[in-house]
């Protein structure tokens, strides 16, 4: 019996291992990638920083744009920020809860898109990380159009990670891969506060 069953997980991985084999050869297109990590959920910066660490594993060069947030004192920039390839911008204003100030947020956003503009305009950076991006077009901050051509032109190699909630439908038509990432259970509201090292 033991045999029997150890010889039909070798005809399924066998059958398994062909199946991925064939994607794999059938995926034969290099090409600068547009990911969107959006939906409710903790994790999305964490999933970006995470590729981020990946590219600079590969000796790439990096850009971090990161919009809404004002904070200067996370653990990710602080470690980041040392490393060397890598250009981190901090060019929000703060949650807008904080500022109470559109106009200031609008003046924020838009700087904040000029730089992200160099960086998809330069060949020579490898990844793009446009950190809580997609409230500014939730907000009217940005023009979604805008935003969209100069991803459609930057380099054809440059690879483009977008995070934040409720990423708009433009947007996710134009990415080759989105994920949505979802929200079951978050100890913040358990009366848990922020925790360093986890949440920033």
């Amino acid at each position: 019996m033991t045999e029997d069953r150890a010889e039909r997980h070798r005809a399924r991985m066998a059958r398994r291992k062909a199946r991925v084999d064939a994607d794999i050869a059938a995926a034969a297109q290099d090409k600068g990638l547009l990911l969107v990590l959006t939906g409710p959920g903790k994790g999305k910066s964490s999933s970006a920083f995470g590729m981020l660490a990946r590219a600079l594993g590969h000796g790439h060069k990096v850009s971090v744009v990161q919009f809404i947030k004002g904070r200067s004192d996370t653990g990710e920039e602080a470690f980041f920020r040392r490393q060397p390839g890598v250009d981190w911008q901090v060019c929000g204003a703060g949650f807008t809860w904080e500022t109470q100030d559109r106009e200031q947020d609008i003046a924020a956003a838009r700087a904040g898109w000029a730089a992200a503009a160099c960086a998809l305009a330069d060949p020579t950076v490898n990844l793009v990380v446009l950190d809580e991006l997609t409230y500014l077009f939730s907000y009217g901050y940005l023009d979604l159009a805008t935003v969209l051509a100069d991803l459609a032109a930057r380099p054809p190699m440059q690879h483009v990670v977008v995070t934040g909630r409720a990423a708009p439908q433009a947007l996710i038509d134009a990415a080759d891969t989105v994920s949505d990432i979802g929200d079951l259970k978050h100890a913040f509201r358990a009366g848990v506060r922020a925790q360093p090292g986890i949440d920033w």
